[in-house]
């Protein structure tokens, strides 16, 4: 079986369309549609539903993609023991700012002990930002947090979303409970808003903003309150516990979106030492086996 229509269709799957697998794979839209048209003929089944708005994986496509992966995961363990190993390449990888705190510190140094002369390229930005970024071809690797099934993501742990306040001060002692947030779209500020509407807990958005810096500066100034994981609450703050008459929050699952198809051994071991150090960390719990 033809490992590159393996590699397209695995990559249509992951992508959830043509234009963006195309712009992983550096092809035209036509030339991956027609390795798709090639590879169901030679299966005798059709591997995908194409609407105008998705592409689906069919049934059938599913039975196929477990043993597409397996098999590029051969390939690609052929190539390094063959010693094909590229120098200099570029990795585009996507995290939140908080994450990229929280991680890179550890990860960049201990990459570059095996691979000096790989260019990381960091893009920050939201989750659901930046797994749109990936499926549109723009990033090799993406560590997000998880807003809604995907093809393409793989579960690394959960995090605890906890209540933040600056220390010296208690803004949950007013009417209306002061805010500041993350804009719409953010997994953080629709579980905050979901608890306190349970609570019925009144409520105002002070402050907005998609910066870390934007939400921290008026926490710490005792003006609002925010959600965070534990690995981010910045200097001055506090989680406010129980006491304080917050309802809870919940958790939050981490996932990783790395590029589809093969992977050279530069991008499987960055993939590989990040999911380490993410699940590794003191605030993530490991997913159940």
């Amino acid at each position: 079986m033809d490992t590159d229509l393996l590699r397209a269709f695995v990559t249509v799957a992951e992508c959830q369309g043509f234009s963006a697998a195309g712009r992983v794979l550096h092809r035209t839209q036509s030339a991956v549609s027609l390795q798709i048209k090639r590879l169901e003929d030679q299966m005798g089944k059709s591997l995908f539903e194409r609407t105008s708005r998705s592409v689906l994986v069919t049934a059938d496509g599913e039975r196929l993609l477990p043993y597409a992966r397996h098999m590029l995961k051969l390939e690609d363990e052929a190539r390094e023991a063959m010693g094909d190993r590229p120098r200099g390449e570029r990795i585009r990888f996507g995290t939140s700012e908080e994450q990229a705190g929280a991680y890179l510190p550890e990860l960049l140094p201990r990459y570059a002990e095996s691979f000096p002369h790989t260019r990381i390229e960091v893009i920050c930005d939201i989750s659901e930002t930046l797994v749109q970024s990936f499926q549109e071809g723009l990033l090799d690797v993406a560590l997000s947090i998880r807003h809604g099934p995907t093809q393409s993501g793989h579960l690394l742990g959960w995090e605890p979303m906890v209540w933040v306040a600056a220390e010296d001060a208690d803004p949950t002692r007013g009417q209306a409970l002061p805010l500041a947030l993350n804009p719409e779209g953010c997994i953080f500020r629709a579980h905050a808003l979901t608890a306190l509407g349970k609570q019925a807990r009144a409520w105002e958005l002070r402050y907005s903003s998609q910066s870390p810096t934007g939400i921290n500066l008026p926490v710490q100034a005792g003006l609002a309150i925010t959600v965070k994981t534990p690995r981010s609450v910045p200097a001055g703050c506090r989680i406010l516990g129980a006491e304080h008459g917050l309802p809870k929050l919940g958790q939050v699952e981490i996932e990783m979106h790395r590029r589809p198809g093969h992977a050279s051994p530069a991008l499987e071991v960055f993939c590989q030492q990040l999911e380490e150090i993410v699940t590794h960390s003191a605030d993530v719990a490991a997913p159940e086996l």
